[in-house]
């Protein structure tokens, strides 16, 4: 049955492989990047009117420094109907007029153009996947609801509550982020990512004339990053980079303020816990100086939990159906998948392969872009397979 379904989707999809294109890029050439929230209206009307034809519900909730977020939900849906997830993002890290120097290309094999691998494939996949078993009368036995921000690239900042929101009721969450590599590696768990500042205070002093009498905020500083390059754990995965610093005034002075911004990944809760309490715990070394420090884990891990291998399971089974031999994979950054795998089986990476991710040459192979959209589509007609497995979220104490 498995093998028949997918081959009908999979030339449905064939058959408006052409549509697919053309809407994909309407969608690279709607150009959003994060920063830029008024370039956010033209995509999300173009996703308010593509799901309302589908027959869905579709609102769009406006930001308060974003473009705000898009969500969708079957106007058919039963009261009560258990529902799954699709998340994805419609902004870029591209700056607008990056088309004049980066246009799209369409080749053979590829398309090229920013935007088009992360993810506006992931996007266009979820509307024709759902067109797909809508025109081949195929049941969804849960509801499927999407949910689109427009900040993920800038950490999902205003649309997180949301998503924890659905992700409470969903059943589960398919996240179309692009897949890792070639191979098209679907992410079953994701690195948490914190990020911390450091600001010291000094005493400042003239360097020449009277510089005992100072107390310099870049000598603290630099006991504090040996401190944090300490705490790095390459085996357990556990990366504690310094990577932004400033300080001073001038060469003559002895420095009165001094900063530094740390980025933080490690794969699980109880890491992430340990890293925080040791870097909100630091204290000045030397007499006459001050240290503020703030910050926390503003994506938590995504893990490989009991749930969430569970849908792994459904997926790889399902891509052998298809003769696709689906690999799983971690990835060091983070997705909305690092929050929606707290409350429900969370599956990351159903985008199309491709490569370029924030780079120029970002582009999707052609052939994958069906492949994956089939795989969506059967992963959406499948039925529930959670079975009352249920994982405990850990959460971090400041």
């Amino acid at each position: 049955m498995k093998v028949s379904t997918a081959r009908h989707i999979e030339n449905f999809l064939k058959d408006h492989q052409e549509e697919m294109i053309i809407f994909l890029k309407k969608l690279v050439s709607s150009e959003s990047p994060s920063h830029d929230s008024g370039s956010q209206a033209v995509i999300m009307e173009i996703l308010k009117d593509t799901f309302e034809m589908l027959g869905f519900h579709a609102c769009i909730f406006p930001g308060r420094k974003t473009g705000g977020f898009f969500y969708a939900r079957p106007k058919d849906h039963q009261k009560g109907k258990a529902i799954q997830l699709m998340i994805g993002h419609c902004d870029t890290v591209w700056k607008k007029k990056t088309l004049d120097n980066m246009p799209i290309l369409d080749s053979e094999e590829k398309i090229t153009g920013p935007g088009i691998f992360d993810m506006k494939a992931g996007i266009t996949q979820m509307v024709f996947a759902i067109r797909a078993l809508k025109e081949l009368q195929l049941d969804c036995p849960l509801s499927p609801v999407v949910l689109i921000n427009s900040d993920e690239e800038i950490g999902s900042f205003e649309s997180t509550n949301a998503i924890k929101r659905i992700a409470r009721i969903a059943k589960r969450a398919f996240i179309l982020e692009p897949p890792l590599g070639f191979e098209g590696k679907l992410k079953t768990a994701r690195k948490g990512i914190g990020k911390f500042t450091l600001k010291v205070k000094g005493k400042p002093a003239h360097a020449g004339l009277n510089p005992e009498k100072g107390v310099s905020a870049i000598v603290e500083l630099s006991y504090h990053i040996q401190q944090l390059f300490s705490l790095n754990d390459f085996e357990k995965g556990i990366t504690v980079n310094v990577g932004m610093i400033q300080g001073g005034s001038s060469a003559n002075v002895i420095a009165e303020e001094s900063m530094a911004v740390v980025d933080v990944r490690v794969h699980n809760m109880d890491d992430a816990a340990f890293i925080q309490n040791k870097i909100l715990n630091l204290k000045p070394k030397h007499s006459g100086t001050s240290l503020h420090i703030e910050g926390g884990f503003g994506r938590p891990p995504m893990e490989r939990t009991a749930r969430n291998q569970k849908l792994w399971t459904l997926a790889k089974d399902i891509g052998q159906s298809m003769h696709l031999e689906l690999e799983q994979s971690t990835a060091g950054g983070g997705s909305d998948g690092n929050t929606t795998s707290l409350y429900t089986a969370t599956l990351d990476g159903l985008g199309t392969v491709g490569d370029g991710a924030h780079a120029r040459h970002e582009f999707i192979f052609k052939e994958k872009f069906i492949e994956r959209t089939t795989l969506l589509a059967m992963l959406l007609s499948a039925k529930d397979i959670e079975n009352g497995v249920k994982v405990k979220s850990k959460k971090i104490k400041a």
